[in-house]
């Protein structure tokens, strides 16, 4: 302690807060059980927030999905709709007014809407029918896992999901079924193309217009790919003046009026906003009370530290080192635990979407939390009387 007492004594500020830093590590260290402590909160909580911010993410994936792989910059759809979702036709003179506006590559419709496949059991299955116009086949499929897209030009022929093939009777390739009274067969397979709804089947358009039951001067939606040299802002400008009883939407405006319509019109977004934000609370809580139990412990060493000449901001510098340490470790395990359980759930029907920035944001997040918790701790160490240690 007299080395430590003429190093504070005689150091500068940089210095002061090397050895603060130093004796922070020491205190980590002797009191093992403490820091394995607190390590389990910043842990839980990496793990709970990342596990509902991935589902969370991954569930928004799996609903703009279809929006995300069309091959389309542009999207006309009807005037009130308000997400991705089955719809009252719209007339076919959209499209024709789409092709011939100044700025369009091509144009092309899309069928979209619920179909009903009857199995050998006698039962049935729900799938939602995506039609395609060939041979560009901008609306899908894609993901595939089996099977070529050009089939989809035999008369009756149908992508299916791979992971719903038991769910459908065992349907392999070349198997017949009958989707909405009408006698198809299946072609190929696409795999984890499922959305809050019945998993995505894909068929021509000119099939499943007969399959929804559209009149020859009707469509669901109109695909627009920009010519090139277009800018895709001034042509979706152009196609409102031309169209304006429908929206046209550039496809980031559309995954977002998706994610939007989700966010306020599901209980979804408050589900996992809770589910994190408790994850955070009692992080928040192991973490404040470990750090608060140890400075309790260790309130001796505290004045000690005081009476050889250390400062409250020497000893608050000495708890930040300490609660940036537990953060930092605590979130690589966290994060480590949470990437390897990802991989382990990994299925069509969901999976953990883990971007970087969410990572990045968990380590600032935990540091913040952490800070916060020793500042409670801190409260307690500016009350430390340097002559105690003479008591």
């Amino acid at each position: 302690m007299s080395d430590l007492s003429v190093k504070l004594q005689s150091a500068g500020r940089l210095a002061r807060w090397r050895v603060m830093a130093r004796v922070g590590i020491r205190m980590m260290l002797h009191d093992r059980l403490k820091s394995i402590g607190t390590l389990v909160g910043v842990v839980f909580a990496t793990l709970l927030v990342n596990q509902q911010a991935g589902t969370f993410l991954g569930l928004m994936q799996k609903n703009v999905m279809l929006v995300h792989n069309t091959r389309a910059d542009l999207w006309v759809i009807p005037g009130t709709l308000p997400t991705l979702q089955p719809t009252t036709p719209m007339s076919i003179a959209v499209l024709h007014r789409a092709q011939v506006t100044r700025g369009v590559g091509w144009a092309e419709p899309l069928a979209y809407g619920g179909g009903s496949v009857k199995v050998p059991n006698g039962g049935t299955e729900q799938v939602t029918i995506v039609g395609t116009r060939l041979p560009r086949a901008a609306g899908g499929p894609w993901n595939v896992v089996q099977g070529n897209v050009s089939s989809l030009s035999e008369p009756g022929a149908m992508f299916f999901e791979d992971s719903e093939r038991e769910k459908l009777g065992g349907i392999n390739m070349r198997s017949r079924r009958e989707v909405n009274n009408r006698r198809v067969h299946a072609v190929g397979f696409t795999w984890g193309l499922i959305p809050f709804g019945p998993a995505y089947a894909f068929t021509d358009y000119e099939t499943a217009k007969d399959m929804l039951g559209l009149a020859r001067d009707q469509t669901h939606f109109v695909l627009v790919g920009v010519a090139q040299g277009e800018n895709v802002v001034t042509v979706r400008n152009r196609l409102r003046e031309q169209i304006p009883s429908a929206q046209v939407l550039t496809r980031a405006e559309f995954e977002r009026k998706i994610v939007m319509y989700i966010l306020t019109r599901t209980a979804i977004g408050i589900t996992f906003g809770t589910s994190a934000l408790f994850g955070l609370i009692v992080g928040f809580v192991i973490v404040a009370l470990t750090m608060f139990s140890a400075v309790i412990d260790n309130l001796r060493e505290f004045g000690t530290l005081k009476a050889i000449g250390a400062t409250n901001s020497d000893l608050a510098f000495l708890l930040f080192v300490q609660s940036v340490l537990f953060a930092l470790m605590g979130t690589l395990i966290g994060l480590t635990l949470v990437t390897r359980m990802s991989e382990g759930i990994r299925s069509a029907n969901l999976a953990l979407v883990l971007p970087p920035q969410l990572f990045l944001g968990t380590a600032v997040g935990m540091v913040v939390l952490c800070v916060f918790a020793s500042s409670l701790a801190l409260l307690r160490v500016r009350k430390v009387e340097p002559g105690m240690v003479f008591r």
